[in-house]
């Protein structure tokens, strides 16, 4: 009598759809996640009880511990504030500035500077605070 061994059928499982789905899902991620470009000064930021989140769609203008004013990752002069944010909010609906700023600066300068940004056509102009950067 002939043995005869059982052949055992496996049936493969095919992955390409699920891999296809991850592919899918890590687009969608990508691209609907919105970046925050945050320049990279170190700045010790004021606190406030009444701070909330700010938007990511806001022209951001920081001032650091030396008085130097950034526009866009550039240095810009006080008086060159006023037609740098003119060109940057006149495709903003918007209209928001938010004015990240050291602790240990005058505030004078920071006044001034607020001054400019109302003065450039900003409706909203705000002072960032520790808890409004998350």
């Amino acid at each position: 009598m002939r043995y005869r061994a059982k052949k055992q059928n496996i049936d493969n499982i095919d992955v390409s759809p699920l891999i296809d789905m991850v592919f899918i899902l890590l687009i969608f991620f990508m691209v609907t996640t919105t970046f925050v470009k945050d320049m990279k000064l170190d700045l010790n930021r004021p606190s406030a009880a009444s701070a909330t989140k700010a938007s990511s769609k806001v022209v951001r203008v920081y001032i650091d511990e030396n008085n130097e004013i950034y526009i866009d990752n550039q240095p810009v002069k006080l008086w060159a504030v006023q037609s740098k944010l003119r060109d940057l909010l006149r495709g903003n609906s918007e209209k928001s500035v938010l004015v990240v700023s050291d602790t240990s600066i005058p505030v004078e300068r920071l006044i001034d500077v607020v001054d400019e940004c109302r003065m450039s056509g900003a409706k909203d102009v705000a002072v960032s605070t520790t808890k409004e950067m998350g």
